[in-house]
């Protein structure tokens, strides 16, 4: 029902920005919280941000707090995640998700929480 496809991973440098942008399909995207989680080789996924279905909730990780912003443009189906003050501890594999019940009361922080997965995008921070 919902299809996501990331897109903006790259190379950058530490001390750098970047933006990842997630584009979503569906009619009823408006109504779902959308999440970040990233996945480094040799380690279990992580959460890092969510948004709620309207925008006006985030969560953030504690590793990313301050540095990586989650926002949402419901004219364009899109869902960002603003990544600044990179560190090479945040090269990873970056997933964009839906959760369908647009976060009720707890932001959702876990796999379980979510039905709808993108295919990923590289970040790679060098030193």
């Amino acid at each position: 029902q919902v299809q996501l496809v990331e897109s903006g991973g790259g190379l950058v440098q530490a001390g750098g920005s970047l933006r990842l942008s997630c584009a979503a399909s569906g009619r009823t995207f408006s109504t779902y919280a959308m999440g970040w989680f990233r996945q480094a080789p040799g380690k279990e996924r992580e959460f890092v941000a969510a948004i709620n279905w309207n925008g006006h909730s985030t969560d953030y990780a504690d590793s990313v707090k301050g540095r990586f912003t989650i926002s949402r443009d419901s004219a364009k189906n899109t869902v960002y995640l603003q990544m600044s003050s990179l560190k090479p501890e945040d090269t990873a594999v970056y997933c964009c998700a839906a959760e369908p019940q647009g976060w009720a009361s707890k932001p959702p922080r876990y796999d379980y929480d979510y039905d709808y997965w993108g295919q990923g995008t590289q970040v790679t921070v060098s030193s």
